[in-house]
């Protein structure tokens, strides 16, 4: 991985994700894949890119943060908004997304021991869905950890992602020096925006990471142990 502790899994005997359906609270059904160790160090749901440009849960920045939060150990939820794939409904345009969000960690959170830290990681459009958390609070579970992948700050602004702070826990945002819709010099204000964020560039990557999954794995790899030293901090790990 990164130089920390060796995974406990290989990619060959990672626990396996299973079918799961997702009921909204405004009668939607969403297509997910749910994987769920004996004793998960955590628990993240994945969110992905933009439904209207070909964006689903089968993405493979999606499939990576999925991959490694699995080989740590941790629970994973990853999920096809509305109108994508099996999921019912239509496309919200970012509004009635947050009903999705809700389900989703409302879902995770369910399946997990009482204490178990609860993640989001979202990429692209999945990142600017996060802004749903402190703008329309009602109906989230607490979070102990945000990773926002390739934010689209030169579309959407920084604003909204500023908003988060509000959250009191850590956030890390990853991008590549090459995106286009999220550029050093976006990254950068952002950082002077929110400067307890952590912010992480990968040398080479656009916003799609081609040819960077692994450096996006190592990140990836490094904001899942913040997240379970969020267990750790509260007394340990679930039996």
């Amino acid at each position: 991985m990164d130089g920390g502790r060796a995974p406990r899994y290989s990619l060959g005997d990672m626990i396996a994700e299973r079918e799961a359906t997702l009921a909204t609270s405004d009668g939607v059904a969403l297509e997910a894949r749910l994987a769920l160790p004996a004793a998960p160090a955590g628990g993240v749901v994945i969110c992905h890119p933009h439904p209207l440009y070909g964006g689903d849960m089968d993405n493979p920045v999606v499939v990576r943060v999925a991959e490694v939060c699995r080989e740590l150990e941790f629970a994973t939820l990853r999920f096809n908004f509305r109108g994508v794939g099996a999921s019912t409904g239509n496309h919200g345009h970012g509004r009635d997304e947050r009903h999705d969000l809700i389900a989703a960690l409302g879902h995770l959170a369910s399946v997990l021991s009482t204490g178990t830290p609860l993640g989001l990681a979202g990429y692209s459009f999945g990142a600017a869905m996060t802004p749903h958390l402190v703008t329309d609070p009602t109906g989230f579970p607490p979070l102990a950890a945000l990773l926002l992948i390739a934010p689209p700050l030169v579309m959407m602004g920084d604003t909204p992602l500023v908003a988060l702070a509000r959250l009191g826990i850590p956030i890390t945002v990853v991008a590549g020096d090459h995106d286009e819709y999220c550029s050093v010099a976006a990254l950068e204000a952002l950082q002077r925006r929110i400067p307890a964020a952590t912010i992480k560039i990968i040398d080479g990557a656009n916003h799609f990471f081609f040819g960077k999954l692994y450096p996006l794995g190592q990140a990836v790899a490094a904001w899942a142990r913040v997240l379970e030293a969020r267990q750790a901090r509260r007394g340990g790990r679930p039996g």
